[in-house]
């Protein structure tokens, strides 16, 4: 290993991305450490126990931790946000469609509208965070705000420093996004994911302190809330077990053979090769869990939130208490089913919108090749549909698992949720899709200069077949 990395240092072009990219990352996060300057307390701690489990898991996705009131508070959450609107007004909208099939300018064209749309959604969540946290404070309703920023009549943020506040965490999105856009163009890796990425790593330091701040150097019994030696076993074990699911399902592939029609010219005979089409089994990637788990924490902060507005005790209260603490409460059946259900949904959802066979049909028909036993058409775009509903379904049972083992490891062992992030959900599937997106582009350099890839199998792009 230490030799493939002096190889990778040792080409200029390689070297420049890679330390390149490593700065831009670094800017990322000295900036997130900047905090906003009319902020007094940390967020999550003054907003609440059910503000700080929403904050938590909203940051895994967002490249930020939102209980730190930054000047990259929002993170690269609106961008990503705008590139899915856009991405299914594709499907839907037919301007957008054409605008897709333009080629090169029609990709700048979206560009420009995604970042017009990041904008209106970094005002408009950058000014619900600030209200947020200024009702989330002390008994006066203004304790995360540092009192040298309140009006005269101490009876809210002056409106100007408002302003300010929603400008500042609204350029600090967009200038995440114009590191990105770097990394893309001069470094190396896509630059958004690295970024989520890199979001992601920086909590591992301080899951693993509050690990071992906890662990007991002796036998528990694998007691719930109690670290000891064999816990630590078992959770080294699973998170071995989880990586090696989540690295096996993300590269693998149904291979469907294809073979090219024959034709001749002169007195040679071209074509009639075999080759198969790869269908990736994660079609969908990370994005039926972030679209679940996102549907699920609203309502249970907005149900909390109403509950606050009844009077204790009541019968609206405890309706909508009972509410708030089931689709908060992870570990009961109820939040994981409608969990697993919605990752199926949403697994169906996103393929279907990704996904055309009837499109792949065509390009095989325009290219000359066929599927044998599939005649070009019809047939051939029904048999890809079924192939790809049969896969999906494996594939959202994979999420599903990888989903719920967080929630089964918090709920079993009592381990802290900050530990029990790690061995699935969001953040190891970001991570690892990242890491492989990553190393590829690594080895497609220095496979240009004749030089093995850092993973002789995975790294150079060989998939597990299903």
């Amino acid at each position: 290993m230490f030799e493939k990395l002096r190889i990778i240092f040792s080409i200029p072009e390689l070297r420049k991305k890679v330390l390149l990219t490593i700065g831009l990352l670094a800017v990322y996060r000295i900036g997130f450490h900047i905090p906003l300057p009319m902020i007094a307390t940390n967020m999550g701690d003054a907003a609440g126990g059910a503000a700080s489990d929403f904050f938590e898991k909203v940051s895994v996705f967002a490249a930020s931790d939102l209980r730190q009131a930054t000047i990259f508070g929002l993170g690269i959450m609106p961008y990503i946000s705008a590139s899915i609107i856009f991405q299914l007004l594709g499907s839907v909208y037919k301007p957008l469609e054409e605008l897709k099939k333009e080629g090169e300018a029609g990709r700048k064209k979206l560009n420009e509208y995604t970042r017009y749309l990041t904008v209106f959604i970094c005002v408009i969540q950058s000014y619900m965070y600030l209200k947020f946290m200024l009702m989330a404070g002390g008994s006066t309703g203004y304790g995360n705000i540092n009192p040298n920023f309140l009006n005269a009549d101490a009876t809210g943020l002056y409106f100007g420093w408002q302003v300010v506040a929603v400008l500042v965490m609204t350029c600090g999105t967009v200038f995440l996004m114009w590191l990105g856009e770097q990394i893309d163009e001069y470094g190396i890796g896509n630059g958004i994911s690295l970024l989520i990425m890199a979001g992601i790593l920086a909590q591992m330091p301080k899951a693993l302190y509050e690990l071992i701040r906890n662990m007991k150097t002796e036998l528990t019994g694998l007691s719930r809330g109690q670290v000891g030696i064999e816990t630590l076993i078992l959770l080294v074990l699973l998170f071995v077990g989880v990586v090696f699911g989540v690295v096996f399902i993300t590269l693998g592939q149904r291979k469907i053979p294809t073979q090219s029609a024959k034709f001749t010219r002169g007195r040679r005979v071209y074509g009639g090769t075999r080759q198969h089409l790869p269908l990736r089994i994660n079609q969908a990637g990370v994005m039926p869990i972030i679209f679940a788990s996102s549907l699920l924490m609203i309502p249970g902060v907005m149900f909390g939130f109403l509950a606050g507005r009844f009077e204790s005790g009541g019968g609206v209260f405890n309706v909508m208490n009972l509410f708030s603490l089931t689709l908060s409460d992870q570990t009961s059946y109820i939040f994981n089913l409608l969990y697993v259900a919605l990752i199926f949904f949403f697994c169906f959802f996103w393929t279907a919108i990704t996904f055309n066979p009837k499109e792949m049909s065509d390009n095989l028909r325009d290219s000359g090749t066929f599927i044998p036993g599939y005649r070009p058409g019809k047939r051939t775009t029904d048999y890809l549909e079924k192939v790809m509903v049969r896969i999906t379904y494996v594939g959202a049972a994979f999420l599903s698992i990888v989903a719920i083992v967080p929630t089964i490891v918090y709920g079993s062992l009592g381990v802290p949720y900050s530990i029990a992030g790690f061995y699935g959900g969001t953040g190891l599937l970001i991570a690892v899709s990242v890491a492989f997106d990553l190393v590829q582009k690594i080895d497609s350099h220095l496979v240009m200069r004749n030089y093995r890839g850092l993973l002789e199998g995975a790294g150079g792009g060989v998939s597990p077949v299903v």
